[in-house]
């Protein structure tokens, strides 16, 4: 004898409790990032710190010049704590940075934070005015090549993108300061603005920078869009509502880019943590002091607690990134919450 089917009202008294299941585990699946992130910083700040010790010269040398006298550079060293063991300085430095005390620029005996707060705004601001131009053009390049799959518009667009791609971000630098900057004299060479420039000016001297930028990151963009664009134009979803009679905008707009652009808007926010920080060659090409530009200018003057601020703060940002574009995934895809929550 067959036992009795369940009753709707009972059907309906369990979905709240699997909601919440389904929940608690998302939230643990984000929280074990959070604890994977955690232990990626600490690793980082164990070989930014092996890095800064391991780096040629001395610290009071550096400070003090080449001509300086021996026993002023053994007492600076001893005032500095460079003359402490390697994992007291350690222990000492990391939990001053996790209080938010960064120490002191041995470069301008003055406190690290300000000078790595005021680089990253900088760069911040250039990092998230080329992700505004570049993910919506890469991503309409992308689908635009994926509705004319095959024909010479998307190759034409496929081949650009992976051209800029490739051509290293000093090359395209330089062509672009030599034909607009030099030649033309359109745009200036420096992303340096005056203190009471107002916007306008401000986007005139970043537009330079930023053109690289948009260069190497929107054939990237672009083939990501373009897959997840064929893919879902082959998908059954799409087939069932154009068979349904549904006028070819919508069908694109509600079930084609719906799908398509997840992976893609998930790729992009980790992309932010790279236009933000990893931008030393633009910075230094185009005089920005921006953090890239601090960084290589700290590890020239042996300036330690500042290359070790700003590396460590870098890898900040690209962590946050990551948890992000995680979180996008996960809270945006809902195959991927059922998956999570199995």
């Amino acid at each position: 004898m067959s036992a009795p089917a369940p009753s709707p009202a009972s059907k309906a008294s369990r979905l709240p409790r699997a909601t919440n299941s389904n929940a608690g585990r998302v939230a643990r699946f984000l929280a074990t990032r959070v604890g994977l992130s955690l232990i990626t910083l600490w690793l980082l700040s164990l070989i930014v710190f092996a890095g800064g010790q391991l780096l040629p010269g001395d610290i009071g040398r550096a400070v003090l010049g080449p001509l300086a006298d021996a026993r002023a550079v053994a007492a600076l060293d001893h005032q500095l704590g460079a003359d402490r063991p390697l994992l007291t300085q350690y222990i000492d430095w990391i939990t001053h940075f996790v209080r938010g005390n960064m120490g002191l620029s041995y470069a301008y005996r003055e406190p690290v934070g300000p000078f790595i707060t005021d680089a990253l705004a900088h760069s911040a601001k250039l990092g998230l005015l080329a992700f505004i131009v570049v993910v919506p053009l890469g991503i309409a390049g992308g689908v635009w090549s994926a509705m004319h799959a095959g024909r010479w518009l998307d190759r034409t667009i496929s081949i650009a993108g992976l051209s800029a791609t490739v051509v290293p971000e000093f090359v395209s630098s330089i062509v672009l300061i030599l034909v607009f900057g030099v030649w033309l004299r359109w745009l200036p060479i420096e992303a340096s603005y005056p203190a009471d420039a107002g916007v306008l000016e401000q986007l005139r001297h970043l537009v330079l920078p930023v053109l690289p930028l948009v260069f190497v990151f929107f054939g990237y963009i672009a083939r990501m869009a373009r897959a997840g664009t064929v893919d879902a134009l082959d998908a059954d979803y799409t087939r069932t509502a154009i068979l349904k009679g549904l006028p070819r905008h919508v069908v694109i707009w509600r079930h084609v880019l719906r799908n398509a652009l997840l992976p893609t808007i998930t790729v992009a926010a980790t992309q932010l943590g790279y236009m933000i920080g990893g931008l030393v060659v633009v910075e230094t090409l185009f005089h920005y002091q921006g953090i890239g530009s601090l960084i290589y200018n700290a590890a020239k003057a042996k300036d330690f607690p500042m290359l070790e601020a700003g590396v460590l703060t870098i890898g900040v940002v690209y962590t946050l990134a990551n948890l992000v574009a995680d979180a996008l995934h996960v809270l945006l895809n809902p195959r991927l919450r059922v998956r999570t929550a199995e």
